[in-house]
């Protein structure tokens, strides 16, 4: 009796032994026979606020913490951001924009484009009416960050920029950045207000071609606030803070030229040798300009015809500079918010670090100022 006993015990473990083995082994190789990988949306990162004239107005959160939809072709893309019921879309690697195929984002509220490591959307198109990459219309409570916008390079024909914001409000435009546009590359116009844009650089690395219709052989001009001195629609509309920017090589003006509207240059960097005129005061523009960094620059500031409410510049450096670099006698408006103003001394090395300006994120990053 003990001696079966015993002998049930020893096979009663051994056989636990072998099924508990057999058990592992059969999940390892389930695993093995299906090596195809599965997808999984990556969760968004906190809903983030934006800073600056983009937390006003009720405040500027985007898509907040839904979960991505991931993009990958144009296609994709384009549905994704026309679909009215996705709030937040992931861009993963480069997406060619076709000939004619610029999208139109309009009409919608609370929405976030994002980008991956090395994201890029990308035009080839230099034509008048089928350049451009994205024209936003009409649009609430959007935010765009770590994109980089690829143009063809600057072509004087009444084209398309790489980006435009038309009567938008509430738009946080973060570490993107803005390159090689036709016609420029990214424009704010037609009463939009509550804009920040932050972190961002702008540059042009293709040579322009010259001979367009419009007349300029070099039209690497980056940045129009307000479309014209007739949209006079836009006063008291406007008001934008571009924040720890960089303007660099290739730019040759509008960084940016400001019609109407309340706009405050503050911690940004410039240093296009290209450059004519940095920072235009048109029409009506009421600006503060706040310790920036111009080096090896031509007109840090341009008044233009002498038509500004008030160009008032403070604690900035301007080294290796030439041409004009002075305000209008008038103090302009005071921002209405609280952010964190470096020293111009820290700016550069700030707004050049390799989490500094441009899609330089991992992806829907959290910023401040």
């Amino acid at each position: 009796m003990k001696t079966n006993y015993l002998h049930r015990v020893v096979l009663t473990v051994i056989m636990t032994f072998i099924f508990t083995g057999c058990s592992k082994g059969e999940a390892s190789d389930t695993s093995k026979a299906n090596p195809e990988p599965v997808t999984t949306a990556v969760v968004s990162a906190a809903v983030c606020s934006a800073p600056a004239w983009a937390s006003l107005n009720g405040g500027t959160t985007g898509g907040g913490a839904a979960t991505p939809t991931i993009v990958t072709t144009y296609d994709a893309l384009k549905a994704a951001i026309q679909n009215k019921s996705v709030k937040v879309i992931e861009v993963n690697g480069t997406i060619t924009i076709p000939s004619g195929g610029r999208i139109s984002f309009q009409d919608q509220t609370g929405k976030t484009l994002f980008g991956s490591a090395n994201a890029r959307l990308v035009s080839t198109d230099q034509t008048q009416d089928n350049s451009g990459i994205i024209y936003i219309r009409r649009c609430n409570n959007i935010i765009i960050r770590n994109l980089v916008f690829e143009g063809p390079g600057a072509y004087d024909v009444d084209g398309w920029d790489n980006a435009t914001l038309d009567a938008c409000n509430n738009v946080w435009v973060d570490h993107c950045e803005f390159r090689d546009g036709v016609d420029g590359n990214f424009d704010i116009k037609n009463t939009s207000d509550y804009i920040t844009v932050s972190y961002c650089k702008f540059t042009y690395l293709k040579p322009p071609k010259a001979g367009g219709s419009g007349g300029a052989d070099d039209h690497r001009f980056t940045n129009l606030v307000g479309s014209g001195d007739g949209a006079t629609a836009d006063r008291g509309h406007l008001r934008i803070t571009f924040a720890r920017c960089w303007w660099a090589a290739g730019c040759v003006a509008r960084m940016p030229r400001v019609r109407f509207g309340q706009v405050h240059v503050v911690n940004s960097y410039f240093n296009s040798t290209a450059s004519k005129s940095c920072v235009q005061a048109g029409f009506e523009a009421n600006l503060l300009i706040e310790s920036n960094v111009f080096e090896n620059v031509k007109n840090p500031v341009d008044l233009m015809n002498k038509t500004s409410t008030a160009v008032q510049l403070k604690g900035n450096t301007l080294t290796g500079t030439s041409g004009t670099a002075a305000g209008n006698g008038v103090t302009a408006f005071t921002p209405p918010y609280s952010i964190t103003i470096l020293n111009a001394s820290s700016v550069k090395a700030t707004v050049t670090a390799s989490n500094g300006a441009g899609a330089t994120l991992t992806g829907n990053t959290c910023s401040t100022l």
